[in-house]
């Protein structure tokens, strides 16, 4: 088996003494599992007694696909078919001529375990994870903490590998943006690969790409990362970007604020300032007392004259203190939705009514980001391309993708796309919902 020239300076970076994490990939046919499987496998060979995992997102197709490709690459490197025995209900290949093991592990975030506490005892000497835009950062960040396991005895340095397809995910974030940005970390490897990289591709399966629709041809066969084939991402990056040149959108001269306040560790308190439609400043903070959040939007009232009555705050948590210090209005996420009309939404919550109805928004051009600032917007555009719908298919009330596994995918809190989505809160008032005017 010959490697391709992009698998190869793949190679290198995962046999370097520098580099810790790489990613490869960026289209299909690119070779990608077999790389992988290839680095496996000749680390087991090479170093006895060492342990390896090799993970996917779930445990069928694991099994189905790496596993597979693992297979194929023992054959075609010849190797005797008795020197790997495949203990399946373990999970391990053991690597029989030097004793090594390759641990099989699935990735999928659970509930029952959300911080990956199984994998805590776990002790390898490095990791491949095929498509690894499937799995979250916490996983992620959970295995390679794990890659110690004879690292002095090989004179190794911990290496991890993770492949797959453009993702607007963490990958996105932590490989592919500050490698276009020429900002990646001299730590961390990103080697692009598209199909055209590959000379032992059939050219079957580049037509098959040529009859996808635009978007996955795109993504799959051109390795464009910013297009997203979620057909359940409720806003397209075009219209993101549009919105931050929107400026005909009229200032119908009301001054609102809306503010997601910080609740724990890394979050940051968002605080946006808004003439109509027009978001025209968004202060991102630190995690701040109750009494210093409530300060910042005291002030920020004064000079905008934007009114109490035109300031809603997250009151989930600590927000709930901030709104009892400057008696503003308090926003519940998993509150009921606002009728319309008299009619009552098919929302799961009010949370879920504003995002849709922000994205709907988005999508027809009536709102503006003034942002120049490139930090910024790029953490805003990645924090919208998350605002996901649930799968409706069988009935049942709208939804989107929870906070929670937000937040797994991006690692970290979704905090100013939701101060953004905060401001259809005041839209609602002109639903023709009588209660809702009297409150407001």
């Amino acid at each position: 088996m010959e490697l391709t020239e992009k698998q190869t300076e793949a190679l290198d970076f995962l046999e370097d003494d520098a580099t810790l994490e790489v990613l490869y990939g960026g289209g299909a046919g690119g070779g990608k599992s077999v790389l992988g499987c290839y680095w496996l496998l000749k680390n087991a060979l090479k170093y006895p007694q060492s342990r390896y995992l090799m993970g996917r997102a779930t445990a069928s197709t694991l099994r189905q696909t790496t596993l597979n490709t693992f297979w194929y690459v023992c054959r075609m490197q010849g190797v005797p078919s008795d020197w790997i025995v495949y203990n399946e209900s373990k999970g391990v290949l053991n690597i029989v001529p030097t004793s090594s093991e390759i641990i099989l592990k699935h990735l999928q975030y659970r509930p029952a375990d959300p911080n990956f506490d199984e994998l805590g005892s776990l002790e390898i000497t490095g990791a491949f994870i095929d498509e690894c835009n499937q799995i979250s950062a916490k996983a992620w960040n959970v295995v390679r903490s794990r890659i110690r396991y004879r690292l002095k005895d090989f004179s190794l340095i911990p290496k991890m590998l993770g492949t797959c397809n453009p993702s607007k995910g963490f990958v996105y974030s932590r490989f592919y943006k500050p490698w276009k940005e020429g900002s990646l970390d001299s730590e961390k490897r990103f080697v692009p690969s598209l199909l055209k990289d590959n000379p032992y591709i059939s050219e079957h399966y580049e037509k098959s790409l040529k009859g996808l629709d635009e978007r996955s041809r795109e993504r799959l066969l051109c390795g464009e990362w910013e297009y997203d084939a979620d057909p359940f991402a409720l806003i397209t990056y075009d219209r993101i970007l549009d919105a931050f040149t929107a400026v005909s959108v009229k200032d119908d001269s009301q001054r609102y604020i809306t503010a997601d306040i910080a609740r724990f560790g890394d979050d940051s308190t968002v605080v946006c300032l808004w003439y109509g439609l027009r978001c025209e400043k968004i202060s991102v903070y630190p995690k701040s007392s109750v009494d210093t959040s409530a300060d910042i939007i005291l002030r920020l009232c004064h000079t905008a004259n934007v009114p109490l009555s035109h300031v809603v705050c997250d009151e989930d948590g600590v927000g709930g203190g901030v709104v009892d210090i400057l008696h503003c209005k308090g926003f519940v996420n998993n509150s009921h939705p606002v009728a319309v009309g008299g009619v009552p939404q098919n929302y799961q919550n009010l949370k879920c009514q504003c995002y849709f109805m922000l994205s709907q928004k988005i999508q027809n051009g009536e709102i503006f980001l003034n942002v120049t600032d490139a930090v910024l917007k790029n953490r805003i555009v990645e924090e919208l391309q998350q605002v996901r719908a649930v799968d409706n298919a069988g009935g049942g009330a709208l939804a989107v993708v929870s906070k929670s596994r937000v937040k797994e995918a991006l690692g970290r809190s979704p905090d100013v796309a939701d101060a953004i989505m905060m401001r259809m809160f005041f839209c609602l008032r002109g639903t023709g919902n009588k209660n809702l005017e009297n409150f407001f």
